[in-house]
């Protein structure tokens, strides 16, 4: 294995959620009366924590309706949608492939919050895959690197010896700054040509591609 330790991104690197949470947001705009939210404009902000990504999508939104947002996007998310959200192809096979490695830890950094986090980890019984995982609302958002330096000290790992592997340049301009090698993934949510500005050590067109390339 190239690395001791592997930190996942989830939203657009291991679970295709991309079209539910664009849906859920636009649905939480209309909502609250913020007007039209575009496709690209939440694609964009995916993968941030919820209170940062809000302040990016809706600039001079005051608290109050930042919270309703908030709250009406929880509420599509976890009833009122149900846009499926599978696992890209091979992701399944993948991490079962890493996880029989003993030596290797596997980890989640992610935008999500903990109790978001947890759900999908027991509606598709797949948390005990991780060693350990963070999330946004337990330490600082995306690019922030703090929650990599956590997952780091947690598993007494060092950095060189870990990888991010992510399908934003929230996800690798938090690697960049601590010095951490990046993977880019280029079937999610940013294009390729701007995942390449955060100069990852490898790109993968598919999931697939990059179980090999960190087996290599």
């Amino acid at each position: 294995m190239r690395y001791r330790l592997m930190i996942f991104d989830w939203d657009g690197t291991l679970m295709d959620s991309v079209a539910r949470i664009v849906g859920c947001m636009q649905a939480a705009g209309r909502d609250i009366g913020w007007g039209a939210l575009g496709e690209d404009q939440v694609r964009d902000i995916i993968g941030l924590g919820l209170p940062e990504a809000i302040e990016r999508l809706c600039p001079g939104i005051d608290p109050g309706r930042a919270e309703a947002l908030r709250r009406r996007y929880a509420y599509h998310f976890v009833e009122g949608d149900v846009t499926p959200m599978p696992f890209y192809p091979g992701v399944v096979e993948g991490l079962a492939r890493l996880r029989a490695d003993d030596a290797s830890r596997l980890a989640v950094a992610t935008g999500k919050s903990r109790r978001g986090l947890d759900r999908i980890f027991h509606e598709n019984d797949c948390g005990h895959w991780f060693h350990a995982s963070r999330t946004a609302d337990e330490t600082r958002s995306k690019p922030h690197p703090r929650m990599l330096e956590e997952l780091l000290a947690e598993l007494d790992v060092a950095v060189e010896e870990a990888v991010m592997i992510g399908d934003t340049e929230y996800d690798l301009e938090m690697a960049r700054a601590l010095g951490m090698d990046r993977v880019a993934v280029t079937y999610g949510v940013h294009a390729p040509q701007r995942l390449a500005a955060s100069r990852p050590v490898f790109s993968a067109e598919a999931f697939s591609e990059l179980i090999d390339w960190l087996h290599a």
